[in-house]
């Protein structure tokens, strides 16, 4: 039976690649979006894959920009009832040479905001057995903050709403330069994968009946060291890393596997076992 997908943030690196593997391997009569934010780059990087013989569609998606998100959904929605896969996958790069507290904004407005808009504007899209799938990292556990930060994140009591205004909070706190006396991390990359990973799992909860019932998938995934730009500045050693392509195939097994328990609903996973998020 042929599927809807959708990768956000996808004309290079790991997006790219996941983009290529799904046309690869979904059924015949799949479609598959590119989404990007340049259009100039997402048509590059359709034209290239299609000279590979791979047929995606460009989709423009800004997802810092809510009226972007929407349209796109509503587009999605009227040409097809509704989608199978939404992996969002869309991150803001930071760079050494600029202060942490000069790209925070930018940084958890694409990464946080940003996942929050996905989930609010496609989840509702989900068809039988679909799959809502954030792309993480193993730093978005509760064993990477402070013990005293822990309940800002509680999946079991916390709102996506919630976790929208704690973010908020944290960049002014970062803005400031407050927010290390406040007990948070020196690097903003860990908090802000936790309150993805953390508005995952409230998403998750929030469906986990109908979830059920209609084989439902709602969950994080993190491809580990992966070779990018965006990755090199900020390891030493990357003779362990991944190519986009090797990581692409490790998450995307969770796109063809059975509808059917046992399934990682509602966790962090990465290279096919679970991430505890305590």
């Amino acid at each position: 039976m042929s599927k809807i997908a959708l990768v956000t943030g996808a004309n290079q690196g790991l997006g790219y690649a996941m983009v290529a593997r799904l046309c690869q391997d979904l059924p015949a009569g799949s479609a598959v979006y590119l989404a990007a934010r340049d259009p100039a780059r997402g048509e590059a990087a359709v034209a290239t894959l299609r000279a590979q013989g791979l047929e995606p569609s460009l989709a423009r998606l800004d997802v810092t920009d809510d009226a972007s998100v929407e349209a796109l959904a509503e587009t999605v929605a009227r040409q097809h009832g509704g989608i199978d896969i939404v992996i969002s996958n869309a991150a803001a790069r930071m760079v050494k040479d600029r202060p942490q507290a000069a790209q925070v904004r930018t940084f958890i407005d694409t990464n946080n905001h940003g996942t929050y808009r996905m989930i609010r504007a496609f989840g509702p899209l989900l068809r039988d057995g679909g799959q809502l799938l954030v792309v993480a990292s193993a730093f978005g556990s509760l064993r990477n903050l402070d013990p005293r930060l822990h309940h800002h994140f509680d999946p079991a009591t916390r709102s996506l709403e919630d976790i929208e205004r704690v973010m908020d909070e944290y960049v002014a706190l970062v803005e400031r330069g407050e927010a290390e006396a406040q007990h948070w991390p020196s690097w903003i990359n860990v908090p802000s994968k936790i309150a993805q990973v953390a508005s995952m799992k409230v998403y998750a909860r929030q469906r986990q009946d109908e979830a059920a019932r209609r084989g439902l998938l709602i969950a994080a995934l993190c491809p580990g060291l992966v070779d990018t730009d965006a990755s090199r500045p900020w390891f030493d050693d990357m003779s362990a890393a991944q190519s986009p392509e090797e990581a692409a195939k490790n998450v995307l097994w969770i796109c063809t596997q059975p509808a059917e328990p046992p399934l990682p609903y509602g966790e962090l996973v990465q290279h096919r076992r679970l991430i505890s998020w305590l």
